[in-house]
């Protein structure tokens, strides 16, 4: 062997152990998922928030098996024999927390390219699947667990049509294990009639917006004759994927803020006798008739930012949930990206201080996202024969000041809320209590 192959095999030795040493130490801060529920548990004496309105005081709530067997108060007329009791006097109960449109597990870092798999080359992908990517050892999802949220809506994102979204549960060994319910939306990015002309730091006219809409116009049209052919034929994956849109196994999901978009979008979607949901819809508040009349749903995902016109109240993104509740739209909240997860509740808190009432945020954190997303049979409300997916918390669970879970359990497993921030903690804690 040459001296040059002896030092590259050094070389691939070293980095081979080091990228080991590096991933070893990674899931080591990625605590070990939880064993199903073995033992049927009680809480008692919680402020339960149930996710759709109603707050039960002194509440008694049992789950077995992961479903839950019990709702009521302290004043129950009835014992709970095997039962492990956890006293949360003081303490508030809520359903799980669902993030919608997030890139959880789909991302690690931003600015490095090999840990970011949230979207696919080319513009058209409606057979793009969000649930095969996802990343069970993320050191994210574990702190974004530690603040209630314990399900996600995996969503891809680029091009024109980004693909498939699913619904994941935050404690599993993969991707199989997580996924809750797969491949239930399929996402839908609407041109805009304007772009910002970074040159000249101006808003311009998109010259491209009707070639744009041509070009989705057409990929329906086609899907739809593709499906009404007969006789055999070569598979194709695109075609088959948009099948799901037209059997109403999957839905729409359209991500536009623009008022002029919404609408759009919405019709768009009408012609071919499809219910699209809105994604994004910073212009909600402008056109909440529109969205009514055609009983449009919006993932409302911009409550924390600054107004996007100078003519605009400074407050505004802080009032739209409140306009949205006045108006009788369904919506919920959501925040994107992924590590910015941890922050859903206290967007809903932000909107609380600006007139929407307190358990319609908590409904738009529970029980409103399951209905947006199709899942409130099983999960999103704290009812006798759903899943036992709810949490303890300290505080109130929408205020960071007082935000502080100390029980979690997804579908009844008692799920370790320890995460790598909490880990760093103790760890400089310590450090600076021995000097």
């Amino acid at each position: 062997m040459s001296v040059f192959a002896m030092k590259l095999n050094q070389l691939i030795w070293v980095f081979t152990f080091t990228n080991f040493a590096h991933y070893n130490s990674f899931a080591q801060s990625v605590p070990v998922p939880a064993p199903v529920q073995a033992q049927p548990i009680l809480i008692t004496n919680a402020t339960a928030h149930l996710g759709n309105g109603e707050v039960i005081e002194n509440s008694y709530i049992a789950f077995e098996q992961g479903k839950i067997t019990f709702v009521g108060n302290m004043t129950v007329a009835r014992g709970f024999p095997g039962h492990q009791i956890i006293d949360a006097t003081g303490k508030h109960l809520y359903p799980g927390f669902i993030a919608p449109d997030t890139e959880l597990g789909l991302q690690e870092i931003s600015a490095v390219r090999a840990t970011a798999d949230a979207d696919e080359i080319g513009s058209l992908n409606p057979n793009v699947r969000s649930i095969i990517a996802y990343n069970t050892d993320s050191e994210v999802t574990p702190t974004v667990r530690s603040m209630g949220v314990l399900l996600a809506e995996v969503t891809p994102s680029g091009g024109r049509i980004s693909g498939q979204s699913s619904i994941v549960q935050l404690d599993a060994w993969n991707w199989q294990d997580a996924a809750y319910a797969t491949d239930i939306a399929i996402h839908l990015n609407w041109p805009n009639a304007t772009r910002w002309n970074w040159q000249e730091s101006r808003t311009e006219r998109n010259e491209e917006y009707a070639n744009q809409l041509r070009e989705l116009d057409d990929f329906f049209q086609q899907a739809i004759a593709y499906g009404q052919s007969s006789g055999n034929k070569a598979k194709n994956l695109k075609m088959e994927a948009m099948q799901g849109l037209f059997d109403g196994t999957k839905k729409l999901f359209v991500h536009t803020n623009a008022a002029a978009g919404m609408q759009e979008g919405v019709l768009f979607a009408e012609r071919f006798q499809l219910k699209p949901t809105i994604v994004g819809g910073y212009d909600a508040w402008l056109v909440t008739d529109f969205l009514k009349a055609h009983n449009v749903p919006v993932v409302f995902t911009s409550t924390h930012q600054l107004p996007s016109r100078e003519d605009e109240d400074i407050d505004q993104p802080f009032k739209t949930p409140a306009l949205l509740h006045k108006a009788g739209i369904k919506w919920c909240f959501a925040h994107g990206g992924f590590w910015q997860q941890r922050n859903l509740p206290f967007q809903a808190g932000q909107a609380v201080g600006f007139g929407l009432p307190y358990e319609e945020a908590v409904r738009a954190l529970t029980g409103g996202t399951a209905e947006i997303m199709g899942i409130s049979k099983t999960v999103g409300t704290i009812e006798v024969g759903k899943d036992a997916t709810l949490f303890i918390n300290d505080g109130d669970a929408l205020d960071m000041r007082t935000c502080k879970l100390t029980r979690a359990f997804i579908q009844g497993r008692d799920i370790d809320l320890d995460n790598k921030q909490e880990m760093l903690y103790r760890r400089y804690q310590a450090k600076y209590k021995t000097r």
